[in-house]
């Protein structure tokens, strides 16, 4: 098996030069250079397909990769999508020089979104951007142009370089970045689904299998390396590397990969609480960001807890610590419980 996460990192991030430029400028330029795209995208498949004042859509496969054992794209997961589309929505609208970071990333999934490696579309729309606030929005549709989420951000926008970047003059040429091998989310998928239900499992005995590594991890934990290392009635324990694999084009940990590690805790913490013969799926997550990651390789650790189990909704919390001790994110999810169909 390929821990995809231990490989040598691919991908690049945009010139200080292009600072110089308007937001949107500096998006567009993405799209008519042809990169260079940040390793998150070269690791998901999460890549920008338009951009206009206001607008910024992102595309990204359903691949196999993504399926956290269940055989569907989880909610937090699927954020490493809207988050670029998100972001990128309220940066179209500012000026040359301007910083800005996520604050607060908020999602409710629709429908399932099964990993059949069809094409997922996040439509990203910016609501306002003032001059320390961004709010934007995000549609998710499948394939068949159906909507599958919903979600907002919150942007915490800086003030402007003083004195500003110049404007670069020409542009810097941007050199192929190519490797003998395909991206990750191209290559056949590795590790073990084990479908709805959880393969017959009840919920804390595949969690128990994963840590004991009796089960084979699902694809999700080859792709980034997150994995569970702790399970008690209502509580799990995930670690993640930050590894350069998951970086933004601002170098740091992109958060919506943060957001899929707090999904996981959420949802897992859900998962040892149930019987045979249930389904559990993300119905919302919402998560405010503390501090930015750096991309050292250290370990991240999401804890989550059951806060509320009922026999259709539970609801949990978890609590994303870097390294050093220090709150990175904070988070809350609802978590739809069913009878297994398949």
């Amino acid at each position: 098996m390929t821990d995809i996460w231990r490989e040598p990192v691919r991908g690049g991030y945009p010139e200080a030069v292009l600072f110089g430029l308007t937001g949107l400028e500096q998006v567009s330029t993405f799209l008519e250079r042809g990169g260079p795209a940040p390793p998150i995208a070269r690791l998901t498949g999460a890549l920008p397909s338009h951009f206009a004042p206001g607008e910024a859509t992102f595309e990204m496969p359903a691949s196999g990769w993504l399926s956290s054992g269940l055989g569907v794209v989880a909610g937090g997961t699927l954020a490493m999508l809207t988050d670029a589309s998100l972001g990128c929505a309220i940066q179209t609208a500012l000026g040359p020089g301007t910083p800005y970071t996520t604050a607060e990333l908020s999602m409710t999934l629709v429908r399932p979104i099964p990993t059949d490696g069809r094409m997922l579309t996040a439509r990203g729309k910016l609501i306002h951007a003032g001059r320390s606030l961004g709010l934007s929005e995000v549609f998710v549709d499948d394939a068949d142009g159906r909507l599958v989420a919903h979600g907002t951000s919150r942007c915490h926008i800086f003030a402007p370089l003083d004195p500003p970047p110049a404007r670069p003059e020409p542009l810097p040429v941007v050199e192929p970045d190519t490797h003998a091998t395909p991206d990750p989310y191209l290559r056949p998928v590795e590790g073990l689904d084990l479908g709805p239900g959880l393969g017959g499992r009840d919920g804390v005995e595949a969690l128990r299998g994963y840590i004991a590594r009796e089960l084979d991890p699902p694809p999700i934990h080859h792709l980034t390396g997150m994995h569970p290392v702790e399970v008690g009635d209502g509580t799990v324990t995930f670690v993640m590397p930050a590894t350069e694999w998951l970086a933004s084009p601002t170098r740091f940990v992109q958060g919506g990969a943060i957001a899929m590690l707090a999904d996981s805790a959420i949802v897992c913490a859900v998962q040892s609480t149930i019987q045979k013969g249930t389904d559990f799926v993300t119905v919302d997550l919402k998560v405010n960001y503390l501090r930015p990651v750096p991309t050292d390789g250290s370990d991240l650790i999401a804890r989550g807890r059951v806060e509320h189990r009922g026999r259709t909704l539970a609801i949990g919390n978890s609590q994303v610590v870097g390294a050093d001790g220090k709150i990175v994110a904070l988070a809350t999810g609802s978590v739809f419980l069913r009878p297994t169909t398949a």
